[in-house]
């Protein structure tokens, strides 16, 4: 199973419908409010995946679950809240459009369970026996909490759906964000594709004048969310925590693990790193 992308897909397919299973038996079980119990069963969903991690030997079975989650509980939060205006069906569009095209491009780069995300693999070669617990807190739980924040204020603002003239940009930072990524993923899909060696960078499109144009679209998705939410419920402003935690998540996690490897394995890197914005797609000079 394995070795075939096909079967892998499937059994994907299986573990997330048993986790999304475990997730509503959670919901409907404990006590709490509406978003308590939606984080308890968010925590179930995740700790089903990490089980079967464990004999699969493999933590990339949670690699989808950061765009599936929101795009499966948003919705359901807003049949529970009956909670359809106009400002809340908009919302779900921009976070569906997100998650949708998040998950498509993990299914173009998936290749089946023979392969595991390389940094999954640095984290078990750093940790030793101390892995399991690393797999569970770091790789698993960690990003679902961080999803879950980031979502937090969507989950809130969808009860009230008012709209204004700042509820507006926040949409239209949502769209801008998800469409940023779609435009850079598809660019270096293309690059790659027509690269003569995988050491060749790719210095054209949005990645000319940043080398992640791909997690600003990621950072930007979730400060629209937070403005969406702020724009009606003003009171609500610690909510931003989550867009704050996501954006340190990938200012100091992931941007400098992503570009430790690059500098290991792309040649010219170095002079690509002195010469681009981390983020921002301008001339180096106009960014400053």
């Amino acid at each position: 199973m394995k070795r075939s992308r096909t079967l892998s897909f499937l059994f994907t397919a299986v573990v997330y419908a048993l986790a999304g299973a475990a997730g509503w038996v959670v919901y409907r079980h404990i006590g709490g409010g509406v978003l308590a119990r939606v984080f308890g069963a968010d925590v179930a969903a995740t700790l089903l995946l990490y089980l079967v991690s464990l004999p699969l030997d493999n933590a990339s079975v949670y690699d989808p679950y950061w765009s599936v989650a929101p795009v499966v509980i948003l919705p359901l939060v807003m049949l529970e809240f009956g909670a359809w205006s106009p400002g809340a069906i908009v919302l779900l569009v921009c976070v569906v459009y997100w998650g949708v095209r998040l998950t498509a491009n993990w299914a173009y780069t998936f290749r089946g369970y023979a392969h595991q995300d390389w940094r999954y693999t640095m984290l078990r070669e750093k940790s030793g026996v101390f892995y399991p617990p690393v797999s569970l807190f770091g790789i698993m739980l960690f990003p679902t909490l961080v999803v879950y924040l980031c979502l937090l204020p969507a989950l809130r603002y969808v009860q009230t759906g008012g709209v204004n003239a700042v509820t507006v940009l926040g949409f239209a930072l949502c769209l801008s964000a998800a469409t940023l990524q779609l435009v850079a993923d598809v660019q270096l899909h293309r690059f790659q594709a027509r690269a003569k060696s995988r050491g060749e960078l790719i210095r054209t499109g949005v990645w000319r004048h940043a080398r992640h144009p791909n997690y600003l679209g990621e950072i930007l998705m979730w400060w629209g969310v937070y403005v969406v939410m702020l724009s009606v419920l003003p009171r609500l402003w610690p909510l931003g925590l989550g867009a704050l935690v996501n954006t340190l998540m990938f200012l100091f996690i992931s941007i400098p693990m992503a570009e430790a490897r690059l500098a290991q394995y792309k040649e010219g890197f170095s002079d690509y790193a002195a010469q681009t914005n981390r983020l921002l797609p301008l001339p180096l000079g106009r960014a400053r």
